[in-house]
């Protein structure tokens, strides 16, 4: 009896959508598929989407006694000054100083009289005091959140509330919170400027002026005209899938090479088989090298779930891994973009979306864990072709062999 005993020993190279080797960029091509989902955009930096403004307009004060006035005598001119950020397209903060006359009517001259009778059958003359309105407002672009985010969007309206700290310096002084509710409209001019329109309404305690009467509040409606100037990075980009192809002409000649040699050995053995006229085969042992390219699985900014697509290829990956060596160990390294968020952050993020790799391989696919080592190197410079999205990632890589 004769046996005969054959090794196989076949090597594959498995890439994926988002495969990564080290390989020039002539051996790679790259494709962006850019979102098409009008309501999601990728947030931008700490320092981006700033904008500062002013504004000239009209205000009448309603006070305890103001309704007896005139409306066209009640109306002063208003000033504004603000420095805001949209942290997105739908909402924003902004810190705004605004005032800076108030007229009215005083009876019996009590508070704030300028002396001039206004109307003498009811005792009631002139009221006049300077006021400044200091306040932070959340602003709500309801353009954006309803219609979709559009940068060339002529017409923008935008709720808003906020709080601040009215005061007035003239005796008798006054210190008082305000509420303050009111909608900002924004005209595009360019990409830098808008057109203003601020329409608001202030309220504070009835003992602003310095009289107390039938009222339990008093406060200003203003109008005000004015200008915005953008600053930073001015618009929001979309999400990008970015996917990088390699072909390694070196591996591909060896793998060439390999497939030759087997060849050869199979022509030998079908010879051997036919020489043996009185032997037979008693064992034949397939022994599979399985070798998996690196895999790289990009993240949107401060996240860490796994897309689907990225399971796709994960599970090509896993089906790699266990018809492979079992004694092979793969590592899962886990990166952040360093220029976003603080150390602490990246150093939290990049390990998430390692040990999210991890569970997608050992509970998903079923990977022992034992092939697995986990690892985080935190927020890094960009890795590859300067694009800080493809730092945002995890790289799996052959390791060693146990």
């Amino acid at each position: 009896m004769k046996s005969i005993l054959l090794t196989l020993s076949v090597s594959l190279l498995v890439g994926s959508a988002a495969a990564q080797s080290t390989v020039s960029k002539q051996d790679s091509t790259v494709s962006v598929e850019v979102s098409a989902d009008k309501h999601k955009v990728v947030t931008n930096k700490f320092w981006d989407n700033w904008f500062i403004g002013a504004g000239v307009g009209g205000q009448f004060f309603y006070g305890d006694h103001n309704k007896q006035m005139k409306f066209g005598d009640r109306i002063v001119p208003a000033y504004e000054l603000y420095l805001g950020k949209w942290f997105t397209p739908g909402i924003g903060t902004r810190i705004a100083i605004n005032g800076l006359d108030n007229k009215g009517l005083t009876q019996y001259d009590q508070s704030h009289s300028t002396g001039v009778v206004y109307d003498a059958s009811q005792y009631l003359s002139v009221q006049k005091f300077q006021y400044l309105n200091v306040h932070a407002d959340v602003l709500f672009n309801v353009s954006n959140m309803v219609g979709g985010y559009k940068p060339d969007r002529f017409y923008s309206f935008s709720p808003y509330v906020g709080l601040g700290y009215m005061f007035t310096w003239e005796e008798p002084t006054s210190r008082e919170i305000s509420a303050n509710l009111g909608l900002f409209n924004s005209f595009r001019l360019s990409n830098a400027w808008d057109l203003t329109l601020d329409l608001r309404g202030s309220l504070v305690q009835d003992r602003f002026d310095g009289e107390l009467g039938g009222r339990k509040d008093e406060g200003m409606l203003t109008a005000a005209v004015g200008v915005s100037y953008k600053f930073g990075k001015r618009i929001w980009g979309k999400e990008k899938t970015t996917t990088i192809r390699y072909t390694n002409e070196a591996e591909l000649e060896a793998l060439r090479d390999k497939v030759n040699e087997l060849s050869k050995d199979n022509n030998a053995l079908k010879k051997q088989l036919s020489e043996a006229k009185n032997g037979f085969v008693t064992e034949i042992v397939v022994d599979k090298n399985v070798l998996a390219a690196p895999i790289l699985v990009t993240f949107p900014i401060n996240k860490s779930t796994v897309s689907n697509e990225a399971r796709v290829n994960l599970g090509f990956f896993a089906k790699i891994i266990k018809e492979g060596d079992p004694n092979m160990v793969y590592q899962v390294v886990g990166y952040a973009d360093k220029g976003t968020g603080s150390k602490a952050t990246n150093n939290r993020l990049s390990r998430e979306r390692a040990e999210a790799i991890y569970n997608v391989l050992v509970r998903e696919f079923g990977i022992n864990a034992s092939q697995i080592e986990v690892d985080a190197k935190g927020g890094v410079e960009n890795m590859f072709y300067d694009d800080p999205r493809l730092s945002r990632a995890v790289i799996t890589i052959a390791k060693y062999k146990k």
